[in-house]
């Protein structure tokens, strides 16, 4: 999985790549929805870097209330490219979840919370022992709520981070970037048969607590499921959403 650009390409020097999407699966292997059905009134998208996309994808795909998600690329210049493209340290690209949420069961704050807490956003062209463009922190959204949402949240974990005596956030906060979905054997790899538990993300061990605009809405019982204490916490956990207990009367 490994890279060895760590400077991002010019435009005019990036590959061409092609006019047809890399083909992929239709389904998500966990939780069976479309991974390319049209977004409905009540559902929201963004994407995500956080290092290699499989581990990252594994965290987001257990958040109760999250309807799908697709790992692929995104921030770069090269139309429907390759993995080994995107590796190549030649297409801008980083690697990216792209998460579909239902908007009455999940906030956005709450996947910002998953993000910022499951790598370190301080390591720039990096993530733990992979190298490259390819896997430089990015939160990738198409509103402006989103955008000032996402902008907050980095200001009150770079306050943790501060405290804690870590580095500056290296992480991009922008909008309008495409999306290009990755290979099939990429989508949900750790839920595949013979899948490689492998994972990188450092995570600072840090949680992010209310920020301005958040708005939470999964309780403590799901975050007790991520214990960024322990080494490649998301390869630990189940692959099943993780399940909220009944309301008691």
């Amino acid at each position: 999985m490994g890279g060895s650009k760590t400077s991002l390409v010019a435009p005019e020097a990036a590959l061409k790549g092609r006019p047809d999407p890399i083909p992929t699966s239709d389904r998500h292997v966990v939780l069976g929805t479309a991974l390319k059905a049209p977004l409905s009134t009540s559902q929201a998208e963004a994407l995500f870097g956080c290092g290699c996309f499989w581990g990252a994808e594994k965290g987001f795909w257990r958040l109760p209330g999250v309807v799908s998600t697709a790992v692929g690329y995104a921030g770069g210049f090269t139309p429907n490219p390759s993995y080994e493209e995107v590796c190549s340290g030649r297409t801008g690209h980083t690697e990216v979840v792209r998460v579909v949420w239902d908007v009455n069961a999940i906030d956005f704050s709450d996947l910002l919370k998953l993000f910022w807490e499951c790598h370190d956003p301080t390591a720039g062209m990096a993530q733990g022992n992979d190298t490259g463009t390819q896997y430089r922190s990015a939160i990738y959204v198409d509103s402006p709520g989103q955008l000032a949402l996402a902008e907050a949240s980095r200001e009150r974990y770079q306050q943790l981070l501060d405290a804690a005596g870590h580095g500056r956030i290296t992480t991009e906060i922008g909008s309008g970037k495409p999306f290009f979905f990755a290979e099939a054997h990429h989508q949900q790899y750790l839920a595949r048969p013979g899948s490689r538990p492998y994972c990188s993300a450092q995570p600072s061990g840090l949680r992010l607590d209310g920020f301005a605009g958040a708005a939470f809405k999964l309780p403590a019982q799901v975050w007790n499921q991520y214990d960024w204490s322990i080494s490649h916490c998301v390869l630990r956990g189940d692959n099943t959403p993780i399940q909220l207990a009944p309301i008691q009367p």
